[in-house]
């Protein structure tokens, strides 16, 4: 067969009828998982009290009821400045974390042995704890116990890539010029673009893990705010309303940001 000036070899064509066969299985398998589990969920909420498991019915109305209310819709942006917040500062502090040893050697043993280790295995509800002894229930507490959790895999990932850069690259930079900030530039910042996509893909997903349970009880905005107060009312349906916000925001930034920002950087760095 040709395509074009091309001849597309039989075998070919048999696995690409093959892949679409199977993607079109696939997809329909998902579709009835999906339906599955919306028909479970009905019929265990026909089955218990509203407070305990409200129907798909009530918590998608709850849902349009949400985006009406102003009140609910700032709490929404609130969690949003404060994640956003929380992963600029912590790749700030931990890509400068990362490139101390790298150009000072003698920080090495401190920041790879001391200090990230300390801080990856310190308990991300002790830094809430002490965060509200320290600085009280704000919006500072919120930002400060996200960063200090995020802070480790930042550095853990850049490090990374310092470790990987191309040493005869580094080389050839340094025989055409000897000028630091164009090296860092031009060589070395780009060399980063990929394990500097992996941190913020990390960070990202991370955070919002970490940011409900701060703003449950350390914060006085946010979503997790929100979950606190539905969950004095018993309003399940909002918990259930405020899960699925933050399900569908974080899939679809995966989606639509992360994955063809991954395509653009495995065609130009050759990365998977």
């Amino acid at each position: 067969m040709q395509s074009g000036n091309k001849v597309v070899p039989k075998e070919r064509m048999v696995k690409i009828s093959q892949y679409i066969v199977a993607r079109r299985y696939s997809r329909r398998a998902a579709y009835i998982f999906t339906a599955v589990c919306l028909a479970a969920w009905a019929i265990y909420s026909s089955i218990v009290e509203a407070y305990l498991m409200p129907g798909p019915v009530p918590v998608a109305i709850r849902f349009v009821e949400f985006f009406t209310d102003i009140h609910s819709v700032i709490h929404m942006f609130w969690s949003f400045a404060h994640i956003l917040s929380a992963i600029f500062i912590s790749f700030i502090i931990g890509t400068a974390l990362a490139f101390l040893p790298f150009y000072f050697p003698v920080f090495r043993l401190m920041v790879n042995n001391r200090l990230t280790p300390f801080l990856n295995s310190f308990p991300g509800i002790g830094w809430l704890l002490l965060s509200i002894i320290w600085f009280g229930i704000n919006d500072f507490t919120v930002i400060f116990s996200i960063c200090v959790v995020l802070i480790p895999f930042a550095v853990i990932n850049m490090r990374e890539g310092l470790d990987n850069l191309d040493n005869e690259l580094i080389e050839m930079g340094l025989s055409f010029g000897r000028r630091p900030l164009r090296q860092f530039t031009k060589l070395l910042l780009p060399s980063l673009y990929p394990f500097m996509f992996a941190t913020f893909r990390i960070i990202f997903g991370v955070s919002w893990k970490v940011a409900l349970t701060v703003e449950l009880f350390g914060g006085d905005k946010g979503l997790g705010t929100l979950l606190n107060l539905a969950r004095q009312d018993f309003d399940t349906a909002l918990i259930l309303v405020v899960i699925l916000i933050i399900i569908m925001f974080v899939y679809s930034t995966d989606r639509l940001v992360f994955t063809p920002i991954q395509g653009l950087l495995a065609k130009h760095h050759g990365t998977d």
